[in-house]
Parts: C-alpha cells; sequence; structure tokens
C-alpha cells in the first residue's frame, strides 16, 4: 500500500477537540455525555487523530510555581557543527523544548526552565557553546510562562468541514480587545517554590502522558492512590502548579504547512495586550509568552504556506497603523528527530529546592566537544 493521504478533519473530530479543551483529556466519559455519543468512539476518533494529525495530549506546567524561570533561545550555528550543536544544547531536566529552526538564525531554538538563582549561570552555560565554536551567536530571552492555546472552532467552517482565514476581520478585531492579560502573560512578581517531591512527580507523569490515571502514578511512585489524589487536589490544581491541558495537533496538512517561532514587539503595553488578546482562539496559534519587562510576545504559530503570506500582510498593514512596531521569526522543522519536549527530571528536585549543577553542565558540555569535534 501505498502512504496514507492526509484527511481533513470533521466536525465530529473538531467538537471532541474542543470538548478536549474544555473539559481535559481525563474526562472521556464527560465529553462523550456533553456530545451525546459513547466514550468508545470518542476514544477511536481520539486515537485516528493521534495517527493523521499527530494529535498529543499533555500538561502545560505553570513552572513559575515551581521556581522555574522560562528562556526562550535561539542558536545561530556554525556551519557543519549542527548535529554536535544539537546534543550539546540539552540541559537534562532544564530543557523543555528544542528545535532544528531555519531563517535569521539558522540553527536551533530551545525553550528553558531555569531554577530562580541561577540565571547568571545560565547564560555563562549559553557563552561557553560559543567559545567552543559551535554557535556564532546567541540571543536569550526570558519570558513568562507559556500560555496555551487550545482548539476552539473558531475559523472552522462546520458546513463544508474546512479552515477559513479571514484575516482582514481578525485585524479589525485587534483594537477592540481588552487590555486585561491572562495571568499566564503577566510579568510574576515573584518564582515561589509551591510544590514538593510527590508533586514534581506528578506532573512528571503527566507531562508524559496526560491520561495517565492517578492509580497508575500510586504505582509508579510506591505509594497509595489517597495519598496522589491529596496531593494532585490539593497541591498541582489548588496551588496552581499546573497551567492547563495542552491539546497539540496539527490541523493542516503538514506536506504545505509550516510551524514558526514569532516575536512580535509594540511600543505600548495596552496594544501588546489587545494583540495577545486577539490571538487566544485563532486556531493558528500553539502557545504565547511575554518577554519579561518589555512590550513583546513570542508566539508559536502554525500556518499553511498559501496563508503565511497573507498573515505577513496583515502583519505589515499592523505596522502602517501604527499597530505593530516590529516582529521577527525562524521556521521550525517538524520532521520526527529535529525537535523533541522533555518533562521534568523529580529526581533533580530535593527538600523543596531544584539542583542545578553549573559545574556538571559545563564539564559535560566541554567533554562532549572535545570527543566529537
Amino acid at each position: 500500500m501505498g502512504k496514507r493521504l492526509y484527511t481533513k478533519l470533521d466536525n465530529l473530530d473538531m467538537q471532541i477537540l474542543v470538548a478536549l479543551a474544555n473539559y481535559g483529556p481525563r474526562n472521556l466519559t464527560k465529553i462523550a455525555r456533553k456530545l451525546s455519543i459513547n466514550t468508545e468512539l470518542v476514544r477511536f476518533r481520539i486515537n485516528r487523530m493521534v495517527s493523521l494529525f499527530s494529535l498529543s495530549l499533555h500538561i502545560n506546567v505553570y513552572h513559575t510555581n515551581l521556581g522555574l524561570k522560562k528562556a526562550f533561545v535561539l542558536f545561530d550555528a556554525i556551519l557543519g557543527y549542527e548535529d554536535l550543536l544539537f546534543r550539546c544544547l540539552e540541559i537534562k531536566g532544564f530543557c523543555i523544548y528544542l528545535s532544528r529552526c531555519y531563517g535569521v538564525f539558522e540553527g536551533y531554538v530551545g525553550i528553558y526552565a531555569i531554577p530562580k538563582g541561577h540565571e547568571t549561570e545560565f547564560e555563562e552555560f549559553l557563552q561557553e557553546i560559543q567559545k567552543l565554536g559551535l554557535v556564532r551567536d546567541t540571543k536569550v530571552f526570558w519570558s513568562t510562562c507559556w500560555h496555551t492555546v487550545n482548539p476552539t472552532g473558531k475559523w472552522f467552517d462546520s458546513q463544508s468541514e474546512t479552515w477559513i482565514f479571514p484575516w482582514v476581520e481578525w485585524i479589525e478585531e485587534i483594537p477592540t480587545k481588552g487590555t486585561e492579560l491572562p495571568y499566564t502573560l503577566v510579568d510574576p512578581m515573584d518564582f515561589p517554590v509551591k510544590a514538593d517531591e510527590i508533586d514534581i512527580f506528578i506532573l512528571g507523569e503527566l507531562e508524559k502522558d496526560a491520561t495517565i490515571s492517578l492509580n497508575d502514578i500510586a504505582k509508579k511512585l510506591g505509594t497509595s492512590i489517597q495519598r496522589v489524589k491529596y496531593h494532585y487536589k490539593k497541591h498541582v490544581i489548588e496551588r496552581g502548579l499546573l497551567e492547563d491541558f495542552q491539546i497539540f495537533i496539527f490541523p493542516f496538512d503538514r506536506k504545505v504547512s509550516d510551524l514558526y517561532f514569532f516575536i512580535f514587539e509594540f511600543d505600548s503595553r495596552e496594544k501588546m495586550a489587545k494583540f495577545s488578546l486577539s490571538l487566544i482562539d485563532k486556531p493558528f496559534v500553539y502557545s504565547m509568552g511575554k518577554i519579561l519587562g518589555e512590550n513583546a510576545v513570542i508566539a508559536q504559530i502554525y500556518l499553511p504556506k498559501l496563508e503565511f503570506r497573507k498573515f505577513i500582510d496583515m502583519l505589515s498593514k499592523l505596522s502602517n497603523r501604527g499597530f505593530l512596531q516590529d516582529y521577527s521569526y525562524v521556521i521550525q522543522d517538524i520532521r520526527p528527530g529535529m525537535w523533541f519536549r522533555e518533562e521534568m527530571h523529580h529526581e533533580l528536585f530535593k527538600d523543596g529546592s531544584w539542583i542545578y549543577d553549573h559545574k556538571k553542565h559545563i564539564q559535560d558540555l566541554r567533554n562532549l566537544v572535545k570527543l566529537k569535534k
């Protein structure tokens, strides 16, 4: 048999995706009841979307309440050292996303969660990568946690079961938005540690699989289900350690679509807030983070190639109107093996604090480069 052809999402798929976003992937029975279908059909459709559209169900940890500060980093690789650089960029337990990228920065893009107080050491790690001759340049942006943008059904035409892209309507909508950002896009006052070791273990398991049962987590942890339920409810949920469930899917044909990271800059907080709020329910946005201390946001965006130019045209119009000050972007490589996301390592959290061994990170980096160069 030949390769399976790309199959479009249909109305039921979209209803299930929106329900997953509203009720979470741990409530399939509730989703089935709300949609008036049986649970087995919900499971079948989810498995179908996993196969055809790379659907994955994660949790988005609110790292701020774990004492972790997000860093978005661009690496401009030295030609010929891209593969070695990829292996050097991972800091076990603290690199949560890494992807090959192309564009202004030809190399890699990484998202790190660094324990508060170790920001300078992390930047020294980045400088060491440059000293070792693996990159021409690195650029780091410290940011808030990233706000999850889950499917809402907006811009999906239920009659034709196709996506529509009303770009002009979108830019006319932006000035009408409010200015109160969700807490995830507000500069934190502090980065408190509100978790214990059991909480970190639970979060790590949910990052691997958001549908794992608390009973299975209890077995892995070697403790009672009652204890895990208590920590999940009283700590993970009530202390705000979990921002949201992330319903990640490629809704448009991957053969003719690209994944990007954009940085949008504004000359006022009001403009930044209105623009950000206009993206929160759009199907081409996956997540957003605000650059700390600046009127700028980073957004992960997925678009069909034919719509990308139209999107850029709209950004140009926003600039002409004095709304958008500037933007830049890189294209991600979404081929298998060119990117990964990693869960937290619970063994790096002891007695209420993170173990961030800067000297070991530097030595491991030097040893790897010495071995491979």
